[in-house]
């Protein structure tokens, strides 16, 4: 397998841990150490292995957590480290996301994740011609 196609694997496990509400297969993605972070969208960051954890378990929990669908990841491998910049669809509702892994063994760790709305382009007219905003 490729390098890439490894942690590209591993991308898709923590989004499948996610849409199945697998908290336990959730918390094996996750480096078992304090220098991991996350940052959910509209949260303030939040850093250390049981916050971290923490935050999954809560969200998974929810019966009303949304539903996310990973689409066009991208694997940048450096090493022993890699990140996967993708897009999640969330309810309807696009936001891109990094996903940071650190090799530990034979696979792929996440020791960051973190996802924000996207910018979108939004056309208006004004004096008879269209101009560009940023939302």
């Amino acid at each position: 397998m490729a390098k890439d196609s490894k942690v590209i694997a591993a991308n898709a496990a923590f989004y499948a841990a996610f849409s199945t509400g697998d908290f336990a297969g959730m918390e094996k993605m996750w480096a078992d150490d304090d220098a991991i972070s996350c940052i959910h969208p509209g949260w303030p960051a939040i850093i250390g292995r049981a916050t971290v954890i923490g935050s999954w378990r809560d969200i998974l929990q929810n019966p009303e957590r949304p539903q996310i669908v990973c689409a066009e990841p991208q694997a940048i491998v450096d090493g022993d480290s890699a990140r996967v910049l993708c897009i999640e669809i969330v309810d309807g509702t696009a936001l891109a996301a990094a996903n940071h892994f650190r090799r530990v063994g034979d696979g792929w760790r996440l020791v960051h994740h973190q996802s924000s709305p996207i910018a979108q382009i939004v056309e208006q007219a004004e004096d008879d011609r269209a101009s560009h905003r940023v939302h």
